[in-house]
């Protein structure tokens, strides 16, 4: 094997995009390199390994500030939140942590980062440093322009983007060619091209699939109260969303009433008061092991839900509610393998004819399975690690 690398993983606080690291850095243990973690304490530990090697780049401060951000978000839909995203969130979190990944890379000996797209601080110390780093893309929205028709607020954006790199340290000339969310060495995408369709980046982009493998979940499931005669719904908002869904959620719960099929919502129990008897209601579930059991998905169309159930070929019901989630939607609608309802505004009876169309429509099946195929074939985590490894060579 080539000489061992250590790979330093450049993370948001925010779980769907820490959880498609953890099977690649598996991977490249396996094949006896070195990995580690930086980003806010207290958001990401939790989520890796137990013997996972952390670096915190932030104080417990800026853990507040993250989660107080991510709260005020809640209510905002469409430009103003991804705006939102961007101005408050991802450039404040960016400058708090550069120096925080600086110190991490000196102190973990990184040969290459790993930098989610959210991560800013990864990108400007690996350009800072001249190491050679990878764009984790978690989400596909940035590979597609979500702000193509709002050339102003992307501009915007950009100046934003170029300010924080010349604020730490690199040349305007070179902080104004190159974009923090795209690594001129390597982007990795856990997605499939069948799936996002026409790119707006000039990048090469390497799709990778759903980074799966072994990830660890919590399983305290109770399995014995499903009914394995009866098709089975999972309805999820994801871990940023639950609270956010009140409306929602007693929506879901009514078009689920007195019907053949059984659901498992992902939410807190004080959301759904009034529960009926074909659904579940848990506050978590290991989400890898429920989709081998179920036969739909009504999602928010997080990324990573959205693709882990299409990686098991499940049809799904998008109800968007903000940043890149319309953006994916948009992408599983084009692609024939879901249907879209409004999140603030669906009725109960148009819920319950979306969840009935993705639990027999027959063309929303194959193309689900059309693209678990296509992801199969992408070759996951182990086709992200190998991308890495030959990147680390000299």
């Amino acid at each position: 094997m080539t000489d061992p690398s250590g790979f330093l993983f450049v993370v948001p606080p925010f779980t769907g995009h820490v959880n498609p690291t953890v099977p690649v850095a598996a991977d490249l243990v396996a094949r006896g390199h070195r990995v580690a973690w930086t980003g806010v304490p207290g958001t990401v530990e939790h989520l890796l390994p137990f013997d996972a090697v952390f670096l915190p780049a932030t104080s417990s401060e800026v853990t507040s500030y993250a989660a107080d951000m991510g709260a005020r978000r809640s209510d905002l839909r469409g430009a103003a939140a991804f705006k939102f995203l961007q101005e408050e969130v991802l450039l404040p979190l960016g400058d708090a942590m550069v120096d925080g990944v600086d110190a991490a890379v000196e102190a973990f000996g990184a040969d290459v980062l790993v930098v989610d797209q959210q991560a800013l601080a990864g990108a400007v110390v690996g350009r800072r440093r001249g190491l050679p780093w990878a764009t984790s893309a978690t989400t596909s929205a940035e590979l597609v322009d979500p702000l193509s028709g709002l050339p102003r607020v992307a501009e915007a954006m950009h100046r934003r983007r170029v300010e924080l790199q010349v604020a730490h340290g690199i040349a305007p000339e070179a902080a104004e060619a190159g974009d923090l969310r795209v690594s001129e060495h390597l982007l990795l995408a856990y997605t499939a091209a069948e799936l996002v369709g026409p790119l707006a980046i000039d990048s090469p982009v390497t799709f990778v699939g759903p980074s799966l493998g072994d990830r660890p979940e919590e399983d305290d499931f109770p399995w014995d109260t499903l009914d394995a005669d009866r098709p089975t719904v999972l309805v999820s908002l994801g871990t940023l969303n639950a609270e956010a869904g009140t409306r929602f959620w007693q929506v879901a719960a009514d078009a689920c009433r007195d019907q053949p099929w059984q659901a498992v919502f992902v939410a807190p129990p004080s959301l759904v008061p009034d529960r009926p008897a074909n659904v579940v209601v848990r506050p978590r579930v290991p989400q890898l092991a429920l989709l081998q059991r179920v036969d739909a998905v009504v999602s928010h169309a997080g990324h990573n839900t959205v693709c882990e159930s299409l990686a098991a070929g499940l049809p799904l019901v998008l109800a968007p509610i903000r940043d890149d989630q319309p953006v994916v939607a948009d992408q599983v609608v084009q692609a024939g393998a879901g249907v879209r309802v409004r999140f603030a505004r669906v009725r109960a009876e148009e819920l319950r004819s979306a969840i009935s169309t993705a639990l027999t429509d027959e063309g929303l099946r194959a193309a689900a399975t059309g693209i678990a195929k296509s992801f199969a074939s992408a070759g996951g985590a182990a086709a992200a690690a190998s991308a890495l490894v030959e990147l680390a060579r000299p």
